[in-house]
């Protein structure tokens, strides 16, 4: 009998299973969403909740035995510079399991695990909420009396400069039209 045993062996040998989640919690580090069964996903987070505690406090004890766990120097310096960040204020539950439905081939249960602080869709706040809304109107302010009746003035002897050139090219044309006497 398995009383109380929390360990899934995933049908593999003990260096098999910790090869596999070791890569899986790279990948899960590396891109923040992963796919898989839904039994290796629920293996997965009991692996990586631990490892996501431990990158909290940013030491070469802790890097070292996240390290051990992980062995993938990517995905340490990911781990402890972007996502620890991220999960500092988070007292745990740093993922999130979403079954997906049966895959064709074999009609296993498919599953997205992915960390709960990077998905913008359930977080609180938008992903742009310090950036300002962009309209397609003009992004100039009002303008006030005097900087338009400027503009205006200086857009008027603009125009009867323009007009005045066309008028001289146009004399000059019907110059060279006249026959000469």
């Amino acid at each position: 009998m398995r009383h109380g045993v929390k360990l899934n062996h995933l049908g593999r040998t003990s260096a098999h299973r910790k090869a596999l989640l070791s890569g899986l919690a790279s990948d899960l580090i590396l891109h923040k969403r992963l796919i898989t069964t839904l039994a290796k996903a629920k293996a997965l987070r009991v692996y990586v909740e631990p490892l996501l505690t431990k990158s909290k406090d940013n030491t070469t004890h802790q890097r070292r035995v996240v390290f051990s766990y992980l062995e993938d120097k990517e995905a340490v310096k990911e781990l402890f510079s972007v996502v620890s960040e991220k999960i500092a204020a988070r007292p745990g539950g740093y993922t999130r399991v979403i079954k997906l439905g049966t895959r064709l081939g074999d009609a296993a249960e498919m599953a997205m695990i992915e960390l709960v602080d990077f998905n913008d869709l359930y977080t609180n706040q938008a992903p742009d909420a310090g950036k300002k809304k962009r309209t397609r109107r003009s992004g100039a302010k009002k303008k006030t009396a005097e900087s338009v009746a400027a503009e205006t003035k200086g857009t008027t002897d603009e125009v009867e400069a323009e007009e005045n050139k066309k008028e001289a090219a146009s004399e000059g044309n019907k110059k060279e039209e006249q026959p000469e006497a």
